[in-house]
């Protein structure tokens, strides 16, 4: 008697494949998302914070139009849509980042992380609102977790006694933690349905256009061409504002807004470790307690999720 042909469907290593990219996909955003400050920290000494972002935009937002028009990819054609894009790629990328450096010019940039660590639980707090998600009590334990894990590995660098913060930096940090917060909630409301090569055409074209004219009001536009400004100005173009914001995107599609939300708790354990290697930064006993209880308030809010997938 023959055998009856192997449906490669039913293969346990193809059941696998899902769960294993499910697995991945969380590392690899907190990895990619922890390389924005390292290009950031070696770009900025050569050009001034708008003119750095404007020029980052305006590439990105060209290299996805060519991807677009070489794949011919939909554009929005329901009423309202382009706008409602648009307004996410204002906030995710223009007024996130941009608060963000112009907060770090004026208040230690430590403080300013602290401030901006306040996003998943700002988040947790809004989505039942705006977006009918429920936060369960362990969730909640994993978002209080998860920030006094961050306040522990980003105040290591932070003298309390010689903390000079300008009432202007810390409005800046405030907006960007809004800026980030809304962001999200706004694409996983409006932005399910939206292709990502004509959506982030049109989300970094608004961006580009808003920090450019910021940047000509402001600053001098003067740019110091080196290799390593080169090198931080492509990565940061492609493997951040193209890549990783992709999977992010991914992410809110595929998952509630607050479960993606606390993924950015791991991020300043991660910069920490890798400014360790790169650039000598210490990596204290506290910090990394501070990362260890980070990871476990992670794992507190995203549990459920996982549990649920699986079952």
């Amino acid at each position: 008697m023959s055998k009856p042909p192997h449906d490669s469907r039913k293969s346990p290593d193809n059941a696998a494949n899902p769960l294993i990219w499910s697995a991945a996909m969380p590392v690899a955003f907190v990895l990619l998302w922890t390389t924005g400050f390292t290009g950031t920290r070696l770009g900025l000494p050569y050009v001034e914070p708008a003119t750095f972002l404007g020029l980052r935009f305006s590439l990105a937002a060209l290299f996805m139009l060519l991807v677009a028009l070489a794949f011919r990819a939909p554009w929005p054609k329901e009423k309202g849509a382009i706008w409602r894009t648009a307004v996410t790629g204002l906030l995710m990328h223009g007024a996130y980042l941009g608060f963000a450096y112009f907060a770090m010019a004026r208040m230690p940039v430590a403080l300013v992380a602290l401030i901006a660590s306040l996003q998943p639980l700002l988040t947790a707090t809004l989505v039942g609102r705006f977006l009918g998600e429920r936060v369960t009590r362990r969730m909640w334990a994993g978002f209080l977790l998860g920030f006094v894990g961050v306040a522990l590995v980003v105040l290591r660098e932070l003298d309390p006694f010689a903390v000079q913060a300008q009432f202007e930096g810390l409005i800046f940090s405030v907006l960007c933690l809004l800026a980030i917060t809304l962001g999200t909630l706004w694409q996983k409301k409006h932005g399910q349905a939206m292709d990502m090569r004509t959506g982030q055409t049109i989300q970094l074209g608004a961006a580009a256009v808003a920090v450019t004219v910021v940047a000509l009001l402001v600053e001098d536009n003067h740019v110091d061409w080196t290799w390593t400004f080169a090198g931080a100005l492509g990565w940061l173009t492609l493997g951040m504002s193209v890549g990783t914001f992709s999977l992010l995107y991914h992410l809110i599609r595929r998952d509630s807004a607050a479960r993606v939300a606390s993924l950015f708790y791991l991020v300043p354990g991660v910069t920490a470790v890798e400014a360790y290697f790169m650039f000598g930064d210490t990596l204290s006993v506290t910090a990394i307690l501070g990362m260890a209880l980070a990871a476990f308030g992670v794992a507190l809010v995203i549990r459920p999720a996982r549990a649920a997938r699986e079952s």
